[in-house]
């Protein structure tokens, strides 16, 4: 039986981070140019059930059965069996790379959840649909995270713009039709980011001063619901600005910091349409809204800023029939 394969793709937050773990709306897009693979290769001189899970990267070499229930790779497999109702399937190989950095903001984590599912499960000799692959992915995303608002696994499972909002029925989860093709230029820190840590710290100060955090979410809510109005009708300079008013949100929720702050500044002074953070904060990785034949010239701005890494990536306008009103609506996560 040959390899069986699948990819993710990683992500960035457009606006709305942190305020969308308290119900307001964020929007988010892949992020193509990193990813995460998986790979399942059939085992059959071993016995039913055994199967060795390889992630190089954090230098994982393990049977599935040696490893505890709440470790996230370990648990994104048995996910799937339980989904799909096989108590004891078939030994297999489970092998997962990703060019993603981690604790970055770019959802490396959830990318290599939504890669392995995928791929175990078409093994197993079913595709699952986005919503589940997403739901599958976001039970995972809380080991990562502990309470994850659930962008991560949704724009990575559907693998395009979304705009979501935590705390609707189900959580409401509405494909965005962009209007116009655009461009972002991505700046790593090189500076982990944990998000587990800066929702905990945000998560703290909202609880001592409630009423001051509340105002920050509301505005970072309403600048999403803005900017989603940009994508659809593709004003770039509007959004550009709304992206420059939801990074004064997040310094003053304390979650930049100098290292972000310098590289969104380079960006800006290079002649970017706006520019912040993306992600939790702390560190991670910053993206700033570019014409496209100043993306590289923006990029080699981020570096001599600092930026550890850089990649631009390429947001796609919507097909016609999705410009018709024909994109997916879709509750789950």
């Amino acid at each position: 039986m040959p390899a069986i394969s699948a990819t993710a793709p990683g992500k960035a937050i457009l606006v709305g981070e942190h305020a969308v773990v308290y119900g307001q709306p964020a929007i988010a897009v892949p992020v193509e140019q990193v990813r995460a693979r998986a790979i399942v290769k059939a085992a059959p001189d071993r016995a039913a059930g055994e199967i060795r899970l390889q992630a190089p990267a954090i230098e994982l070499d393990a049977r599935l059965e040696d490893l505890p229930e709440n470790h996230p790779l370990a648990a994104a497999l048995r996910g799937v069996f339980k989904e799909l109702g096989i108590a004891r399937p078939p030994a297999f190989d489970l092998r997962v790379t990703a060019t993603i950095p981690a604790a970055a903001g770019l959802g490396s984590g959830a990318a290599v959840s939504v890669a392995a599912i995928r791929a175990t499960a078409e093994f197993l000799g079913r595709r699952l649909a986005d919503e589940q692959v997403s739901r599958l992915a976001y039970e995972v995303e809380k080991l990562y995270h502990g309470t994850p608002s659930g962008i991560d696994n949704t724009v990575i499972a559907y693998r395009r713009p979304v705009y979501f909002v935590r705390g609707s029925p189900q959580n409401l989860i509405e494909i965005i039709s962009v209007g116009r093709m655009f461009t972002l230029a991505i700046g790593d820190t090189g500076i982990p980011g944990p998000t587990a840590i800066t929702v905990g710290e945000v998560r703290q100060g909202w609880q001592a001063r409630p009423e001051h955090y509340e105002r920050l979410f509301a505005a970072a809510g309403a600048l999403a619901r803005r900017a989603r109005g940009c994508l659809e009708g593709g004003d770039l300079e509007e959004l550009g600005r709304l992206m420059n008013e939801n990074q004064v949100i997040l310094e003053k929720m304390g979650v930049s910091s100098p290292d972000l702050d310098r590289l969104v500044q380079a960006a800006l002074q290079a002649g970017a349409l706006g520019a912040k953070l993306s992600g939790a904060g702390g560190g991670g990785n910053m993206i700033a809204l570019v014409e496209p034949d100043q993306a590289e010239r923006i990029a080699q701005a981020l570096r001599r800023a600092g930026a550890r890494q850089t990649w631009i990536t390429t947001i796609a306008a919507a097909s016609k029939g999705e410009e018709n009103g024909e994109s997916r609506i879709q509750r789950g996560a």
